[in-house]
């Protein structure tokens, strides 16, 4: 193909995409899936429309659809970005089981599938395990973005994100093995453990040392363009530095990815962080668009038919080795839920690196080599259209959406109210146009507004009732003011009435506030005044993750100066959050109240502490564990 031709076709492709973006917002289906579907669609229209110049599957073939362009250049943004937005404090935590899942929940699957896939086809037991090798690697890119739209816990993403960066490199490693394995038919326990050590270890290695060297470079500049091409750099060149020492490019992108995410952004700018955050975002959009448009172009639906016994065959034992992965090795972490457990198992899906791998596949496999991509197709394709869709209705089933029934009942409230306000605002209109007479919008002008100020008051009630609700309303409402201020100063600077030095200045503090979700925003709108009462006692009270950002909004509303830091439960070794609180003399019985209430998790108080400062009514209500305060005396505060 010449460069017009490939030009054309990456157009062609990005405009699909958009399109198919459109769609599967109004029919809520992930995009992933919808890519693969349209890209089956065309993939069966190509024949049947007789579509030869240019043959778009052919051309993709030849020209853009090769395991090194997969890999080399579609995979590293996807696993960047997904690396870089991982705190290495929720890492870290979840750490141990993560590696237990992605090394030897790998060997395990390729073991398991490898040995079923040998028994029930004609295939040699070593060429087996290569399949097993290639079909271990998951790609969750479907199901993460799934829960980030629906909030579920931050820690069952980062289980099953954590799993899919660190299992991909291990399977590509391991694939490689059984592949040379199957070249040379000689195989060496200790020289396959010590090379899959060297491979992944020295990937490792790389990534941290690119990344290091480039977060000292970003550390003397402050030039946005200039740090997202480092980051660019970092991203690609890990990749390309480890590929060509033969270790293991994905890990080395792992690598970098969590280090530039954790280090480097730290000396960057407000301003740069949220253009990184946005460039990142759109390359892994791309990348995403481009491997799941193309699985679908490239799955050759005749094979798949034709060998539809083997492919049943391999993905029930890939549905079996999954399963027996996570709920084997998840009773090494007794706090994983047998409900997150569901999620893990159903959630590991296949797709980009599968696909690579099995296209990478030596011609010398001859009559095997057939087979062996129609059931990497068959497993994909049931991953992506059979647990893709159904991972919605599962996440509903089990509970995991944050989304209380109280959180309902507003939104429900305060959609009721908007449209009384746009159905008067309409009729209004209608009638200063003449459309409606006066005679008609003085009749119905009254009632309208008595229903505007019923459904206001109702939703006034429910914010009332929880301050979680009225937390989150003010932190978007807040957020939306901060966006709107940084249009202002764009359009400012458009029109010539600021110059770009103010305008940097200005943005930077607007682009500080929007990164700072948890900014004391409150306190700047209520300052401590000199006639209050002095702080005198330090109140700390220890919660967990998922209620930290609700409990330090309400703190801010509350006008209560908070410092946090993190920590872990010693019993169940879960993350929770100190806060540090300065408060006033009788200021105890609201603070708790108000912790009670906003604190999705269960509260206990030590029982003297109770008996002080709440009534003994009010204690025997409080049969929880989550929470825990204490109190000191303070004998001098300052506030910087």
């Amino acid at each position: 193909m010449g460069i017009l031709e490939i030009e054309e076709l990456v157009i062609t492709l990005l405009f699909v995409a958009t399109l198919v973006g459109i769609l599967v917002k109004r029919l809520r289906m992930p995009y992933t899936v919808g890519l693969v579907i349209v890209g089956l669609a065309l993939a069966v229209a190509n024949p049947l429309l007789n579509i030869t110049q240019p043959d778009i599957v052919t051309g993709l073939l030849r020209g853009l659809l090769v395991p090194q362009l997969i890999l080399g250049l579609l995979v590293p943004p996807l696993v960047f970005e997904a690396a870089f937005h991982i705190r290495f404090a929720e890492l870290r935590r979840n750490l141990p089981i993560i590696l237990v899942f992605a090394i030897p929940g790998v060997v395990l699957t390729m073991l398991m599938v490898g040995g079923v896939v040998a028994w029930g086809t004609n295939l040699a037991l070593p060429v087996a395990l290569v399949f097993g090798a290639l079909i271990a690697a998951t790609d969750p890119v479907a199901v993460v973005a799934l829960f980030r739209s629906l909030g579920v816990p931050k820690r069952l993403q980062i289980l099953l994100e954590g799993e899919s960066l660190f299992n991909d490199g291990t399977a590509i490693v391991v694939f490689n093995l059984m592949l040379s394995v199957v070249a040379t038919g000689e195989f060496s326990l200790v020289e396959s453990l010590l090379d899959f050590v060297v491979v992944a270890g020295g990937g490792l290695i790389v990534g941290i040392l690119v990344a290091t060297i480039m977060a000292r470079i970003i550390h003397f500049i402050d030039a946005p363009l200039l740090e997202i091409t480092i980051t660019t750099v970092v991203a690609f060149g890990s990749y390309l530095v480890a590929e060509h020492f033969h270790l293991s490019g994905v890990l080395a992108v792992v690598a970098a990815g969590l280090v530039t995410g954790n280090i480097s952004s730290r000396g960057m700018s407000p301003t740069t962080r949220i253009a990184l955050y946005n460039f990142w975002e759109y390359a892994a959009f791309l990348a995403n668009s481009f491997v799941f448009l193309l699985i679908g172009l490239v799955i050759d639906l005749n094979s798949v038919i034709a060998n539809w016994r083997a492919i049943l065959l391999a993905i029930a034992a890939v549905l079996v080795g999954r399963a027996v992965v996570i709920y084997l090795f998840s009773l090494l972490k007794r706090n994983i839920e047998m409900r997150t457990r569901h999620v893990l198992y159903w959630g590991g899906l296949r797709g980009a690196i599968s696909l690579a791998l099995a296209l990478s596949l030596p011609q010398t496999l001859g009559d095997d080599l057939i087979l062996l991509h129609a059931m990497t197709f068959g497993v994909v394709l049931f991953t992506l259209l059979g647990q893709g869709p159904t991972m919605e209705p599962l996440v509903k089933a089990l509970k995991f959406m944050q989304s209380t029934p109280t959180e309902e009942e507003y939104q429900r409230r305060q959609a009721r109210a908007v449209a009384a306000q746009a159905a008067y605002e309409h009729i209004k209109q209608l009638n200063e146009e003449g459309i409606v007479s006066e005679h008609a919008w003085e009749i119905l002008s009254k009632p309208m507004s008595r229903q505007i100020q019923a459904r206001t008051a109702a939703v006034r009630q429910i914010l009332h009732s929880d301050r979680s609700v009225e937390i989150s309303e003010l932190n978007n409402a807040y957020r939306e003011g901060l966006r709107a201020q940084r249009s202002t100063y764009n359009r400012l600077l458009s029109s010539g009435a600021i110059n770009e030095e103010i305008f940097a200045d200005l943005v930077g503090e607007v682009d500080t506030a929007i990164i700072n979700n948890t900014v004391s925003y409150v306190n700047l709108l209520l300052p401590r005044s000199s006639d209050r009462p002095p702080v005198s006692r330090l109140l700390t009270a220890v919660v967990h993750e998922s209620d930290r950002e609700n409990a330090v909004n309400m703190l801010n509303l509350m006008g209560i100066p908070v410092t946090q830091y993190e920590s872990t439960d010693h019993k169940s070794s879960a993350p929770v959050h100190f806060l540090l609180m300065g408060i006033e003399a009788g200021q105890e019985e609201e603070i708790i109240r108000a912790l009670c209430d906003t604190c999705a998790e269960e509260v206990e108080f030590q029982p003297s502490f109770i008996d002080r400062f709440l009534p003994a009514q009010s204690s025997q209500e409080i049969d929880v564990d989550g929470v825990t305060i204490y109190v000191l005396e303070v004998e001098r505060y300052e506030e910087f």
